[in-house]
Order: C-alpha cells, then structure tokens, then sequence
C-alpha cells in the first residue's frame, strides 16, 4: 500500500522561549492510501493541534511530514497553497459555508477559485449534491439550512476537487446521533470511491469503530 503521509518527530511548542509549552512531542507515524483514520484523545491532548499540522493550516516547531514523498514543512506558503488546492480536502465543525453564497456556490468555490470551465462547475456540483442529498437545496442559502444539511453542503464542497486526502475536525460535534452517523457514512462512501484518506478528530466512539487505525493522542505524545 502506498504510503500518502509520513510523520518524523513531530513536535509543536506555543508560547515565547523560555516559556514554551510543548503541545505536541515527537510524534512520528506513517498513514496510507484510503485509510480512515480516527484521532481522539482528552481534550487540551493536541489532538487538532497534529491534524492542523498534518492538513497544512498551521507548521511545527521541529519534524518532517512528507505527503506523497515531499516535505511540506519546508514550503512556503505559495507552496502550501497549491497543495491545499490540489490535494488537500477540509470538514469543520462549524461548517465554515459563506453565507452570503448559495448552496450551489459554496460547493463550487473550491473550483471556481481554481478556474475550472463552468460547464465542468455545473456537472460536478450536481454529483456532489446527489451524492450528498442536497439536489433541491442549491438555489438555499446556509442560513436556511439544518445542521446536517450545512454539514452535508461543506463535505461536498471538500469533496469537490476529490483531494487525496479529507481532514475532519469533529464533523458531527454539532449534528443529532443519526445525522451525524449518515454525514460519516457519505464521507466513507465517497472516501472508497476515488481511493481517498480520511482522517478524522472526533470523541465519538462510534465512529471511531469504523475507523481502520484509531490514533491515541494524550499530552502530546501518541500512547500505543
């Protein structure tokens, strides 16, 4: 199996020198081709802190990863930007959808900051929205949305560039038990379709269970 992410001695500290607290502490670990991975620990542990660094959006104090064999700490962030674009996928918590956009263009915004033709815009839009149920909600906005609906229109627009890896930071935090276990059953659906890694920061056991490596995160250390 291919390797898509490899981590070597991780380590992330905040705070002024001398006064550095050391969130993350030497982690290495390597993650491969259509893993869904599930990141848990207590809370304060690091857990989005080293999901952060892995998806690009914050860098480490000291360590490598490498996503695909090149070593994205050492990007700048012309760099990082272009493997955001090209290869990275992003879920929140809150969703994150602009509500001044409708729900066709929320889900399109990944590829019309790209430049891609509208025709190809309009296509993939409508698979998305099938795959994700969302076919007679394009024209909403987010406001007039659920929770699992809005949940549903910010995975489909991560989905949209079928990035080769998908970070999710506790995706169904704000969804009922049943919406929140359909959202993550799409997400796997559309995960094993186009080989895709899943990686995902929750505190719910459940979905922990259908991951296939859950990653123990305590005090910043990995614990096996």
């Amino acid at each position: 199996m291919k390797k898509v992410l490899e981590v070597r001695n991780l380590s992330k500290n905040y705070g002024k020198k001398g006064y550095e607290t050391a969130v993350l502490k030497d982690i290495s670990m390597d993650i491969y081709e259509g893993d869904f991975i599930a990141i848990m620990g207590p809370s304060g542990a690091g857990k989005t802190t080293f999901l952060n660094m892995l998806s690009t959006l914050d860098k480490p104090s000291s360590g490598k990863i490498l996503l695909e064999g090149q070593d994205i700490t050492a990007l700048s962030n012309k760099e990082l930007s272009l493997v955001r674009r090209d290869k990275i996928g992003f879920i929140f918590q809150e969703y994150n959808l602009l509500d001044n956009m409708t729900v066709q263009d929320n889900i399109a915004l990944p590829l019309s900051l790209n430049g891609a033709p509208q025709r190809e815009i309009i296509r993939k839009v409508q698979t998305r929205a099938v795959d994700f149920g969302l076919e007679s909600h394009l024209r909403k906005y987010p406001y007039q949305l659920s929770g699992g609906q809005k949940q549903r229109a910010a995975s489909a627009r991560a989905l949209i560039t079928k990035p080769r890896i998908l970070f999710a930071d506790e995706p169904t935090g704000n969804l009922d038990k049943k919406t929140g276990e359909d959202t993550l059953d799409l997400l796997q659906q559309c995960s094993e379709q186009f080989g895709q890694t899943l990686i995902v920061v929750t505190h719910d056991l459940e979905i922990a269970r259908q991951a296939d490596v859950i990653v123990h995160i305590e005090d910043g250390k990995i614990i096996l």
